[in-house]
């Protein structure tokens, strides 16, 4: 018996709403119709304009700035469920407060937890997302969780680059993993920023682990919030005799005075995606979009097809 697939209707929430309309573009199929009505007193309710009955929803919405784009996706999810729609998955390109995934100290919450118990009680049946904090997060889920890898998209624009003598960089110890794995594409050497923190986005000291001397470092990470890390890392590599040094990160958070950071740092180019729109343009910001990829899994998904087939660089 032939499989049966049931109606797509893809919706954005309005924190994605640019990305949501490329990926529509690369599924081939428009977005669906909602609207987000708003109170005076803040309060909001989305509600579609179209009939999902009996469809498999996909709902685009990262979680930046959690409080109210993770709000607004909640709702999407219980209007969804409400309205009869068959399957519903949740479509989180950046996964907010993933960096809250465990207890590193006394009396604090575990917010990526909290927000995957909260998504599930909402009413999905699946989460797609890319370049989570810690993969070790898809076993907050008790249901399926299509992880996407970045690196799919970066390691091509890396080689495009043609850097004769490319090493992988990690800006901190928790991030060599990520960081090993980059340098495999290109059978690279790995160096290692080992920093020290005083609180959070602030840096006590850092020091490198490993040889930058004539090197075109790549540093590897999965979010860029303050970008002081990124620029403190980038002037101590071509203080150690680098030849270059660019960074890639999948999810520009960009917070506070990041731009500025950017702007007169060491590095040549900061490479992103749209995971997160950016709040201004910059000559050193690359952003590569994330939008192709994004509806190649959705439209696997509706098909019962294979989801790693897409991590193939």
């Amino acid at each position: 018996m032939p499989l049966q697939f049931n109606p797509v209707k893809l919706f954005a929430g309005t924190g994605t709403k640019e990305l949501a309309i490329k990926i529509a573009e690369s599924y081939g199929k428009p977005l669906g119709d909602v609207t987000l009505n708003r109170f005076s007193d803040g309060e909001f309710q989305p509600s579609y304009d179209e009939t999902v009955r009996g469809c498999d929803v996909f709902l685009i919405n990262s979680t930046y700035q959690p409080n109210d784009n993770l709000m607004e996706l909640l709702l999407m999810i219980d209007a969804a469920k409400r309205a009869s729609a068959h399957y519903i998955t949740a479509v989180v390109p950046y996964y907010g407060l993933a960096r809250q995934d465990r207890k590193d100290k006394p009396r604090v919450a575990i917010g990526a937890k909290l927000v995957a118990n909260l998504l599930k009680s909402a009413g999905i049946h699946r989460i797609m997302t890319m370049d989570l904090h810690a993969a070790q997060i898809q076993g907050f889920f008790d249901i399926p969780v299509d992880h996407l890898d970045g690196s799919v998209i970066f390691v091509p624009y890396i080689k495009s680059l043609g850097l004769e003598n490319l090493t992988i960089a990690s800006p901190d110890m928790g991030g060599s993993y990520r960081a090993r794995t980059f340098a495999k594409f290109f059978n690279a050497e790995v160096v290692i920023c080992d920093k020290r923190r005083k609180r959070a986005n602030e840096i006590e000291s850092m020091s490198i682990i490993g040889d930058v001397v004539g090197q075109d470092i790549v540093l590897i990470d999965d979010i860029c919030d303050t970008a002081g890390t990124l620029s403190k890392a980038a002037a101590l590599i071509m203080e150690k005799g680098a030849k270059s040094v660019r960074a890639v990160c999948t999810h520009p958070v960009l917070s506070g005075n990041a731009y500025e950071t950017i702007e007169n740092s060491m590095l040549a180019e900061l490479i992103v995606t749209d995971t997160i729109p950016l709040k201004r343009p910059s000559d050193k910001i690359r952003v590569l979009s994330t939008a192709e990829l994004f509806a190649k899994a959705i439209a696997n998904v509706n098909e019962h097809g294979s989801i790693s087939d897409l991590f193939k660089v």
